[in-house]
């Protein structure tokens, strides 16, 4: 499983809390990258009858650096952290 800042942003509007296979149908219906989706696949599975609950992409891949970790001053002109 190789996440990417990029594949990782695409999960930014996940509704999280939730479970991998809530997670893939949500990436399936917003027609994410495929290199999502065979990431998610690759989330561990339900064991035992017991969903794994993802509370965030932090859960997904902690190194995840999000739109808080930017040391930018967003009110400098001309930043816009979609175009980061």
């Amino acid at each position: 499983m190789i996440w990417t800042v990029e594949l990782a942003a695409v999960l930014d509007e996940a509704p999280f809390p939730a479970t991998r296979d809530e997670l893939i149908e949500w990436a399936e219906r917003n027609g994410s990258p495929q290199q999502v989706l065979d990431n998610l696949y690759e989330l561990e599975e339900i064991e035992q009858g017991e969903d794994v609950v993802y509370e965030g992409i932090e859960d997904i891949w902690p190194d995840y650096i999000g739109k808080e970790d930017f040391f930018h001053n967003e009110d400098d002109e001309g930043f816009d952290y979609d175009n980061v």
